[in-house]
Protein backbone atom coordinates (compact mmCIF):
# COMPACT_ATOMS: atom_id res chain seq x y z
CA UNK A 1 0.00 0.00 0.00
CA UNK A 2 2.81 2.38 0.87
CA UNK A 3 4.61 1.74 -2.45
CA UNK A 4 1.35 2.06 -4.37
CA UNK A 5 0.58 5.41 -2.73
CA UNK A 6 4.14 6.63 -3.37
CA UNK A 7 4.14 5.80 -7.08
CA UNK A 8 0.71 7.32 -7.66
CA UNK A 9 2.36 10.66 -6.81
CA UNK A 10 5.90 10.07 -8.11
CA UNK A 11 7.22 8.81 -11.44
CA UNK A 12 10.09 6.34 -11.61
CA UNK A 13 11.85 8.73 -13.99
CA UNK A 14 10.92 11.96 -12.19
CA UNK A 15 14.60 12.73 -11.54
CA UNK A 16 15.28 12.84 -15.31
CA UNK A 17 12.19 14.94 -16.03
CA UNK A 18 13.04 17.46 -13.29
CA UNK A 19 16.64 17.65 -14.45
CA UNK A 20 15.65 18.36 -18.06
CA UNK A 21 13.11 20.99 -16.96
CA UNK A 22 15.81 22.72 -14.92
CA UNK A 23 18.14 22.67 -17.93
CA UNK A 24 15.56 24.45 -20.09
CA UNK A 25 14.52 26.95 -17.41
CA UNK A 26 17.95 27.76 -15.96
CA UNK A 27 20.75 25.85 -17.69
CA UNK A 28 20.36 27.37 -21.16
CA UNK A 29 20.26 30.90 -19.73
CA UNK A 30 23.34 30.14 -17.63
CA UNK A 31 25.27 29.08 -20.76
CA UNK A 32 24.20 32.23 -22.64
CA UNK A 33 25.15 34.44 -19.68
CA UNK A 34 28.64 32.91 -19.64
CA UNK A 35 29.22 34.40 -23.11
CA UNK A 36 27.09 37.58 -22.69
CA UNK A 37 28.34 39.29 -25.87
CA UNK A 38 30.60 39.16 -28.93
CA UNK A 39 33.07 41.94 -29.77
CA UNK A 40 33.66 42.43 -33.48
CA UNK A 41 37.31 42.77 -34.47
CA UNK A 42 36.38 44.30 -37.84
CA UNK A 43 34.51 47.61 -37.48
CA UNK A 44 32.84 49.73 -40.21
CA UNK A 45 34.16 53.23 -40.93
CA UNK A 46 32.92 55.87 -38.54
CA UNK A 47 32.12 53.38 -35.77
CA UNK A 48 34.18 53.30 -32.56
CA UNK A 49 33.07 49.96 -31.14
CA UNK A 50 30.73 47.19 -32.29
CA UNK A 51 29.27 44.49 -30.07
CA UNK A 52 26.59 41.79 -30.34
CA UNK A 53 24.77 41.27 -27.04
CA UNK A 54 22.68 38.29 -25.89
CA UNK A 55 19.59 38.48 -23.66
CA UNK A 56 16.92 35.97 -22.67
CA UNK A 57 16.76 32.48 -24.14
CA UNK A 58 13.78 30.14 -24.11
CA UNK A 59 12.36 27.00 -25.70
CA UNK A 60 9.09 26.83 -27.59
CA UNK A 61 6.83 23.82 -28.20
CA UNK A 62 7.96 20.88 -30.43
CA UNK A 63 7.34 21.50 -34.12
CA UNK A 64 8.12 19.88 -37.45
CA UNK A 65 8.92 21.73 -40.65
CA UNK A 66 7.30 20.11 -43.66
CA UNK A 67 8.71 20.04 -47.20
CA UNK A 68 6.59 23.06 -48.21
CA UNK A 69 8.07 25.12 -45.33
CA UNK A 70 4.98 24.95 -43.11
CA UNK A 71 5.68 24.54 -39.36
CA UNK A 72 3.20 22.66 -37.19
CA UNK A 73 3.01 20.86 -33.86
CA UNK A 74 4.34 17.30 -33.66
CA UNK A 75 3.67 14.45 -31.22
CA UNK A 76 6.18 11.80 -30.09
CA UNK A 77 4.26 9.06 -31.95
CA UNK A 78 4.44 10.96 -35.24
CA UNK A 79 8.20 11.43 -34.73
CA UNK A 80 8.59 7.66 -34.20
CA UNK A 81 6.52 6.70 -37.24
CA UNK A 82 8.10 9.24 -39.62
CA UNK A 83 11.71 8.82 -38.38
CA UNK A 84 11.82 12.45 -37.27
CA UNK A 85 13.53 14.15 -34.33
CA UNK A 86 11.20 15.31 -31.56
CA UNK A 87 12.68 18.76 -30.98
CA UNK A 88 11.68 22.36 -30.33
CA UNK A 89 13.10 25.70 -31.54
CA UNK A 90 15.24 27.72 -29.12
CA UNK A 91 14.78 31.49 -29.35
CA UNK A 92 17.38 34.07 -28.24
CA UNK A 93 17.21 37.83 -27.81
CA UNK A 94 20.07 39.48 -29.71
CA UNK A 95 20.92 43.07 -30.51
CA UNK A 96 23.79 45.17 -31.85
CA UNK A 97 25.46 47.81 -29.69
CA UNK A 98 27.28 50.56 -31.64
CA UNK A 99 29.48 52.95 -29.66
CA UNK A 100 27.64 52.02 -26.48
CA UNK A 101 24.16 52.64 -27.96
CA UNK A 102 21.85 49.60 -28.11
CA UNK A 103 19.85 49.02 -31.28
CA UNK A 104 16.43 47.33 -31.35
CA UNK A 105 16.30 43.80 -29.94
CA UNK A 106 15.65 40.89 -32.31
CA UNK A 107 14.31 37.44 -31.42
CA UNK A 108 16.19 34.86 -33.48
CA UNK A 109 15.92 31.08 -33.71
CA UNK A 110 19.43 29.82 -32.89
CA UNK A 111 18.56 26.16 -33.48
CA UNK A 112 16.45 23.21 -32.34
CA UNK A 113 17.02 21.18 -29.16
CA UNK A 114 15.51 17.68 -28.65
CA UNK A 115 12.68 17.59 -26.10
CA UNK A 116 12.43 14.91 -23.42
CA UNK A 117 9.19 12.96 -23.71
CA UNK A 118 6.71 13.90 -20.92
CA UNK A 119 8.79 16.86 -19.70
CA UNK A 120 7.12 20.27 -19.22
CA UNK A 121 7.87 21.17 -22.85
CA UNK A 122 6.40 17.97 -24.30
CA UNK A 123 2.89 18.02 -25.79
CA UNK A 124 2.06 14.99 -23.61
CA UNK A 125 2.71 16.84 -20.34
CA UNK A 126 -0.36 16.93 -18.10
CA UNK A 127 -2.51 14.78 -20.41
CA UNK A 128 -5.00 12.27 -18.96
CA UNK A 129 -4.97 8.56 -19.84
CA UNK A 130 -7.83 9.06 -22.32
CA UNK A 131 -6.06 11.96 -24.04
CA UNK A 132 -2.82 9.97 -24.31
CA UNK A 133 -4.66 7.02 -25.88
CA UNK A 134 -6.33 9.40 -28.34
CA UNK A 135 -2.86 10.70 -29.36
CA UNK A 136 -1.70 7.10 -29.95
CA UNK A 137 0.56 7.00 -26.87
CA UNK A 138 0.90 4.30 -24.23
CA UNK A 139 -0.69 5.85 -21.09
CA UNK A 140 1.71 3.83 -18.88
CA UNK A 141 4.85 4.93 -20.72
CA UNK A 142 7.04 6.81 -18.18
CA UNK A 143 8.81 9.15 -20.63
CA UNK A 144 12.25 10.46 -19.68
CA UNK A 145 13.88 9.76 -23.08
CA UNK A 146 14.40 11.52 -26.44
CA UNK A 147 13.37 10.64 -29.99
CA UNK A 148 16.18 11.17 -32.52
CA UNK A 149 15.49 10.31 -36.16
CA UNK A 150 12.62 8.09 -35.01
CA UNK A 151 14.79 6.18 -32.50
CA UNK A 152 14.22 6.36 -28.76
CA UNK A 153 17.43 7.43 -27.00
CA UNK A 154 18.11 7.64 -23.26
CA UNK A 155 20.78 9.71 -21.53
CA UNK A 156 22.29 7.43 -18.89
CA UNK A 157 23.13 9.15 -15.59
CA UNK A 158 26.86 9.39 -14.96
CA UNK A 159 28.32 8.90 -11.47
CA UNK A 160 31.41 11.01 -10.84
CA UNK A 161 33.45 12.42 -7.97
CA UNK A 162 32.02 15.61 -6.46
CA UNK A 163 33.63 18.64 -8.13
CA UNK A 164 35.24 21.46 -6.11
CA UNK A 165 35.75 19.14 -3.15
CA UNK A 166 39.18 18.19 -1.77
CA UNK A 167 40.12 14.51 -1.39
CA UNK A 168 43.25 13.53 0.54
CA UNK A 169 44.74 10.06 0.02
CA UNK A 170 47.99 8.16 0.44
CA UNK A 171 50.52 8.73 -2.32
CA UNK A 172 53.89 7.28 -3.31
CA UNK A 173 57.07 6.83 -1.28
CA UNK A 174 58.42 10.19 -2.51
CA UNK A 175 55.13 12.03 -1.90
CA UNK A 176 53.43 10.15 0.97
CA UNK A 177 50.29 12.33 1.01
CA UNK A 178 48.39 13.70 -2.00
CA UNK A 179 45.31 15.95 -2.14
CA UNK A 180 43.22 16.27 -5.30
CA UNK A 181 40.37 18.55 -6.32
CA UNK A 182 38.50 18.86 -9.64
CA UNK A 183 37.72 22.56 -10.04
CA UNK A 184 34.60 22.80 -12.20
CA UNK A 185 32.82 26.04 -13.12
CA UNK A 186 30.86 24.61 -16.05
CA UNK A 187 33.26 25.92 -18.69
CA UNK A 188 36.37 24.18 -17.37
CA UNK A 189 36.96 21.06 -15.30
CA UNK A 190 40.60 21.22 -14.21
CA UNK A 191 42.29 18.67 -11.93
CA UNK A 192 44.51 20.16 -9.21
CA UNK A 193 47.04 18.14 -7.22
CA UNK A 194 48.67 19.13 -3.92
CA UNK A 195 51.55 16.87 -2.83
CA UNK A 196 53.49 16.75 0.41
CA UNK A 197 57.03 15.43 -0.03
CA UNK A 198 58.90 13.40 2.59
CA UNK A 199 60.91 16.47 3.63
CA UNK A 200 57.67 18.43 4.28
CA UNK A 201 57.73 20.58 1.12
CA UNK A 202 54.28 21.09 -0.39
CA UNK A 203 53.82 21.40 -4.15
CA UNK A 204 50.78 22.39 -6.28
CA UNK A 205 50.18 21.19 -9.87
CA UNK A 206 47.48 22.24 -12.37
CA UNK A 207 47.26 22.59 -16.19
CA UNK A 208 50.77 23.37 -17.50
CA UNK A 209 52.19 24.19 -14.06
CA UNK A 210 53.88 21.18 -12.51
CA UNK A 211 54.93 21.10 -8.84
CA UNK A 212 55.25 24.76 -7.95
CA UNK A 213 55.87 25.37 -4.19
CA UNK A 214 52.61 26.40 -2.56
CA UNK A 215 54.24 29.45 -0.85
CA UNK A 216 55.13 30.86 -4.30
CA UNK A 217 51.51 30.46 -5.39
CA UNK A 218 50.23 32.10 -2.19
CA UNK A 219 52.46 35.13 -2.78
CA UNK A 220 51.35 35.33 -6.41
CA UNK A 221 47.73 35.40 -5.19
CA UNK A 222 48.35 38.38 -2.94
CA UNK A 223 49.71 37.07 0.37
CA UNK A 224 52.46 39.56 1.32
CA UNK A 225 54.36 37.84 4.13
CA UNK A 226 55.11 34.46 5.67
CA UNK A 227 53.19 35.45 8.78
CA UNK A 228 50.07 36.17 6.71
CA UNK A 229 50.38 32.78 5.00
CA UNK A 230 50.87 31.04 8.36
CA UNK A 231 47.75 32.68 9.82
CA UNK A 232 45.74 31.78 6.70
CA UNK A 233 46.71 28.10 6.90
CA UNK A 234 46.51 27.58 10.67
CA UNK A 235 47.91 29.09 13.87
CA UNK A 236 48.41 25.51 15.15
CA UNK A 237 51.94 25.14 16.60
CA UNK A 238 52.16 21.53 15.33
CA UNK A 239 52.27 22.79 11.74
CA UNK A 240 55.09 25.30 12.27
CA UNK A 241 57.92 22.86 11.44
CA UNK A 242 56.54 21.95 8.00
CA UNK A 243 55.59 25.56 7.29
CA UNK A 244 59.11 26.81 8.14
CA UNK A 245 60.59 24.26 5.71
CA UNK A 246 58.40 25.64 2.93
CA UNK A 247 59.24 29.25 3.84
CA UNK A 248 62.98 28.50 3.86
CA UNK A 249 62.95 26.89 0.41
CA UNK A 250 61.15 29.87 -1.18
CA UNK A 251 62.87 32.65 0.78
CA UNK A 252 64.14 34.36 -2.39
CA UNK A 253 60.54 35.06 -3.56
CA UNK A 254 59.62 38.36 -1.88
CA UNK A 255 56.63 39.73 -3.83
CA UNK A 256 53.90 38.82 -6.33
CA UNK A 257 55.95 39.89 -9.37
CA UNK A 258 58.82 37.56 -8.49
CA UNK A 259 56.26 34.82 -7.76
CA UNK A 260 54.66 35.11 -11.20
CA UNK A 261 58.12 35.23 -12.83
CA UNK A 262 58.97 31.96 -11.02
CA UNK A 263 55.70 30.37 -12.20
CA UNK A 264 56.43 31.52 -15.78
CA UNK A 265 59.81 29.78 -15.66
CA UNK A 266 58.12 26.59 -14.40
CA UNK A 267 55.83 26.81 -17.43
CA UNK A 268 58.91 26.83 -19.68
CA UNK A 269 58.45 30.36 -21.04
CA UNK A 270 61.87 31.77 -21.94
CA UNK A 271 60.88 35.26 -23.16
CA UNK A 272 61.05 37.56 -20.18
CA UNK A 273 58.42 40.01 -21.49
CA UNK A 274 55.82 37.29 -22.07
CA UNK A 275 56.68 35.18 -19.01
CA UNK A 276 54.87 37.17 -16.32
CA UNK A 277 51.83 37.95 -18.50
CA UNK A 278 51.30 34.30 -19.45
CA UNK A 279 51.73 33.19 -15.84
CA UNK A 280 49.14 35.75 -14.64
CA UNK A 281 46.65 34.64 -17.32
CA UNK A 282 47.15 30.97 -16.41
CA UNK A 283 46.69 31.50 -12.67
CA UNK A 284 43.68 33.82 -13.07
CA UNK A 285 41.87 31.59 -15.57
CA UNK A 286 42.88 28.03 -14.71
CA UNK A 287 43.72 27.94 -10.99
CA UNK A 288 40.49 27.08 -9.09
CA UNK A 289 38.26 28.49 -11.88
CA UNK A 290 35.10 27.73 -9.87
CA UNK A 291 36.07 30.68 -7.61
CA UNK A 292 36.68 33.22 -10.36
CA UNK A 293 38.64 34.23 -13.45
CA UNK A 294 40.01 37.67 -12.61
CA UNK A 295 42.33 39.57 -10.29
CA UNK A 296 39.54 40.26 -7.79
CA UNK A 297 39.23 36.55 -6.94
CA UNK A 298 42.94 36.00 -6.18
CA UNK A 299 42.70 36.56 -2.43
CA UNK A 300 39.73 34.19 -2.15
CA UNK A 301 41.75 31.59 -4.06
CA UNK A 302 44.64 32.09 -1.64
CA UNK A 303 42.42 31.44 1.40
CA UNK A 304 40.88 28.40 -0.32
CA UNK A 305 44.36 26.99 -1.05
CA UNK A 306 45.30 27.64 2.60
CA UNK A 307 42.25 25.62 3.68
CA UNK A 308 43.35 22.77 1.39
CA UNK A 309 46.90 22.85 2.80
CA UNK A 310 45.54 22.72 6.36
CA UNK A 311 43.50 19.59 5.60
CA UNK A 312 46.46 17.92 3.87
CA UNK A 313 48.69 18.59 6.90
CA UNK A 314 46.06 17.40 9.38
CA UNK A 315 45.67 14.10 7.49
CA UNK A 316 49.46 13.67 7.31
CA UNK A 317 49.65 14.19 11.11
CA UNK A 318 46.91 11.62 11.73
CA UNK A 319 44.46 14.19 13.12
CA UNK A 320 42.07 13.41 10.23
CA UNK A 321 41.61 10.21 8.27
CA UNK A 322 42.07 9.99 4.47
CA UNK A 323 38.93 10.57 2.40
CA UNK A 324 36.86 7.62 1.21
CA UNK A 325 36.24 8.39 -2.47
CA UNK A 326 33.67 5.59 -2.68
CA UNK A 327 31.46 7.13 0.04
CA UNK A 328 28.33 8.27 -1.75
CA UNK A 329 28.42 11.74 -0.16
CA UNK A 330 31.58 12.23 -2.27
CA UNK A 331 29.74 11.35 -5.50
CA UNK A 332 27.51 13.40 -7.76
CA UNK A 333 25.15 12.20 -10.48
CA UNK A 334 25.12 13.96 -13.83
CA UNK A 335 21.50 13.59 -14.86
CA UNK A 336 19.98 14.20 -18.29
CA UNK A 337 19.72 17.97 -17.71
CA UNK A 338 23.39 18.27 -16.71
CA UNK A 339 24.49 16.28 -19.76
CA UNK A 340 22.25 18.38 -22.05
CA UNK A 341 23.73 21.55 -20.55
CA UNK A 342 27.28 20.45 -21.40
CA UNK A 343 26.16 19.55 -24.95
CA UNK A 344 24.33 22.88 -25.34
CA UNK A 345 27.39 24.79 -24.03
CA UNK A 346 29.65 23.07 -26.58
CA UNK A 347 27.24 23.68 -29.48
CA UNK A 348 26.41 27.28 -28.45
CA UNK A 349 30.08 28.28 -28.25
CA UNK A 350 30.60 26.91 -31.76
CA UNK A 351 27.57 28.93 -32.90
CA UNK A 352 28.95 32.10 -31.26
CA UNK A 353 32.24 31.72 -33.16
CA UNK A 354 30.30 31.19 -36.39
CA UNK A 355 28.10 34.26 -35.78
CA UNK A 356 31.18 36.40 -35.21
CA UNK A 357 32.84 35.10 -38.40
CA UNK A 358 29.73 35.71 -40.56
CA UNK A 359 29.08 39.15 -39.02
CA UNK A 360 32.65 40.31 -39.68
CA UNK A 361 32.53 38.88 -43.21
CA UNK A 362 29.50 41.08 -44.01
CA UNK A 363 31.36 44.16 -42.74
CA UNK A 364 34.50 43.25 -44.71
CA UNK A 365 32.45 43.01 -47.92
CA UNK A 366 30.85 46.38 -47.24
CA UNK A 367 27.39 44.91 -46.68
CA UNK A 368 25.02 45.87 -43.87
CA UNK A 369 25.58 43.22 -41.17
CA UNK A 370 22.42 41.22 -40.36
CA UNK A 371 22.08 39.16 -37.16
CA UNK A 372 19.46 36.94 -38.79
CA UNK A 373 21.69 36.11 -41.76
CA UNK A 374 24.77 35.69 -39.56
CA UNK A 375 23.04 33.06 -37.38
CA UNK A 376 23.09 29.56 -38.87
CA UNK A 377 20.59 27.67 -36.73
CA UNK A 378 21.46 24.36 -38.42
CA UNK A 379 24.90 24.41 -36.75
CA UNK A 380 23.59 24.11 -33.17
CA UNK A 381 20.80 21.75 -34.23
CA UNK A 382 23.11 19.30 -36.00
CA UNK A 383 25.73 19.27 -33.22
CA UNK A 384 23.29 18.40 -30.42
CA UNK A 385 21.37 15.94 -32.58
CA UNK A 386 24.61 14.19 -33.55
CA UNK A 387 25.70 13.80 -29.91
CA UNK A 388 22.35 12.30 -28.93
CA UNK A 389 22.29 10.01 -31.97
CA UNK A 390 25.84 8.64 -31.53
CA UNK A 391 26.46 8.88 -27.77
CA UNK A 392 29.80 10.66 -28.41
CA UNK A 393 29.75 13.36 -25.73
CA UNK A 394 31.76 16.38 -24.67
CA UNK A 395 35.09 15.43 -23.06
CA UNK A 396 35.60 12.33 -25.22
CA UNK A 397 33.06 10.18 -23.36
CA UNK A 398 31.33 7.36 -25.23
CA UNK A 399 27.97 5.68 -24.77
CA UNK A 400 26.35 8.56 -22.85
CA UNK A 401 23.29 8.32 -25.13
CA UNK A 402 21.98 4.79 -25.70
CA UNK A 403 19.18 3.11 -27.61
CA UNK A 404 16.30 2.63 -25.14
CA UNK A 405 15.77 -1.02 -24.18
CA UNK A 406 12.15 -1.89 -25.10
CA UNK A 407 12.38 -5.64 -24.52
CA UNK A 408 9.78 -5.29 -21.77
CA UNK A 409 8.57 -2.66 -19.27
CA UNK A 410 11.02 -3.82 -16.58
CA UNK A 411 13.96 -3.45 -18.98
CA UNK A 412 12.76 0.02 -19.99
CA UNK A 413 12.43 1.26 -16.39
CA UNK A 414 15.81 -0.27 -15.51
CA UNK A 415 17.48 1.51 -18.44
CA UNK A 416 15.93 4.87 -17.52
CA UNK A 417 17.21 4.53 -13.91
CA UNK A 418 20.68 3.28 -14.79
CA UNK A 419 23.81 4.86 -13.32
CA UNK A 420 27.24 4.30 -14.90
CA UNK A 421 30.75 5.05 -13.67
CA UNK A 422 33.25 6.82 -15.97
CA UNK A 423 35.95 4.27 -15.00
CA UNK A 424 37.11 1.99 -17.80
CA UNK A 425 35.84 -1.58 -17.63
CA UNK A 426 39.34 -2.93 -18.23
CA UNK A 427 40.58 -1.44 -14.93
CA UNK A 428 40.42 -3.66 -11.88
CA UNK A 429 39.42 -0.89 -9.41
CA UNK A 430 38.10 -3.41 -6.88
CA UNK A 431 37.10 -0.78 -4.31
CA UNK A 432 35.09 1.20 -6.87
CA UNK A 433 33.19 -1.98 -7.85
CA UNK A 434 32.43 -3.08 -4.29
CA UNK A 435 29.10 -2.51 -2.60
CA UNK A 436 29.54 0.39 -0.16
CA UNK A 437 27.42 0.83 3.01
CA UNK A 438 26.33 4.28 1.76
CA UNK A 439 24.71 2.66 -1.30
CA UNK A 440 21.90 1.49 0.97
CA UNK A 441 18.62 3.09 -0.11
CA UNK A 442 20.32 4.87 -2.99
CA UNK A 443 21.51 2.12 -5.32
CA UNK A 444 20.15 -1.39 -5.90
CA UNK A 445 22.43 -3.88 -4.14
CA UNK A 446 21.63 -6.67 -6.62
CA UNK A 447 21.19 -5.30 -10.13
CA UNK A 448 24.59 -5.11 -11.84
CA UNK A 449 25.80 -7.18 -14.80
CA UNK A 450 28.33 -10.00 -14.63
CA UNK A 451 31.74 -9.66 -16.26
CA UNK A 452 33.89 -6.54 -16.85
CA UNK A 453 31.14 -3.96 -16.09
CA UNK A 454 30.26 -5.49 -12.70
CA UNK A 455 29.94 -2.78 -10.05
CA UNK A 456 30.47 -0.01 -12.61
CA UNK A 457 26.99 -0.21 -14.11
CA UNK A 458 24.41 0.23 -11.37
CA UNK A 459 20.76 1.19 -10.93
CA UNK A 460 18.94 3.51 -8.56
CA UNK A 461 17.06 1.81 -5.73
CA UNK A 462 13.30 1.53 -6.26
CA UNK A 463 12.39 4.53 -4.05
CA UNK A 464 15.59 6.54 -4.50
CA UNK A 465 15.20 10.12 -5.69
CA UNK A 466 17.95 12.16 -7.33
CA UNK A 467 17.43 15.85 -6.68
CA UNK A 468 18.46 18.39 -9.31
CA UNK A 469 21.07 21.03 -8.44
CA UNK A 470 19.96 23.30 -5.58
CA UNK A 471 18.67 26.67 -6.74
CA UNK A 472 19.83 28.93 -3.89
CA UNK A 473 20.94 32.50 -4.74
CA UNK A 474 24.48 33.31 -3.57
CA UNK A 475 23.25 36.43 -1.75
CA UNK A 476 20.84 34.39 0.37
CA UNK A 477 23.52 31.82 1.20
CA UNK A 478 26.06 34.53 2.18
CA UNK A 479 23.46 36.18 4.42
CA UNK A 480 22.77 32.91 6.27
CA UNK A 481 26.51 32.22 6.68
CA UNK A 482 27.09 35.70 8.11
CA UNK A 483 24.29 35.13 10.62
CA UNK A 484 26.04 31.92 11.66
CA UNK A 485 29.23 33.89 12.41
CA UNK A 486 31.31 33.26 9.28
CA UNK A 487 33.93 35.98 8.79
CA UNK A 488 34.07 37.74 5.41
CA UNK A 489 37.49 37.89 3.72
CA UNK A 490 38.44 41.46 2.77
Amino acid sequence: MLLDAYFRENSLVQHQLNSFNQFVEQGMQKVVDEVKSIYSDIIPEGVGSLEIKFGKVWMERPVVREADGVRRRITPMEARLRDLTYEAPVMLEMWVCKDGVDEEKQVINIGNVPVMVKSKYCVLHGKSREELIELGEDPDDPGGYFIINGTERVLVSVEDLAPNKLFVEKGSSQYPWVAKVFSDDGQYKIPHTIEKARDGTIYVSFTRINRVPFVVLMKALGMKSEQEIMEAVSPDKDMEADMYINFYQTAEIENWEQAFDYIGKKMGITQELLRKKRAIDTVDNFFLPHIGHDERSRLEKAYTLAKYIKKLLMVSYGKLGPDDKDHYSNKRLQLAGDLMESAFRFAFRMLVGDIKYNFERFIKRGKAPSLLRATRAKLLTSRIRSMLATGEWVGGRHGVSQHLDRQNMFATISHLRRVVSPLKMSREAFEARDLHPTHWGRLCAVETPEGPPIGLRKNLAIMAEAAPRPDVPDEKLVKVLKEMGVRVIK
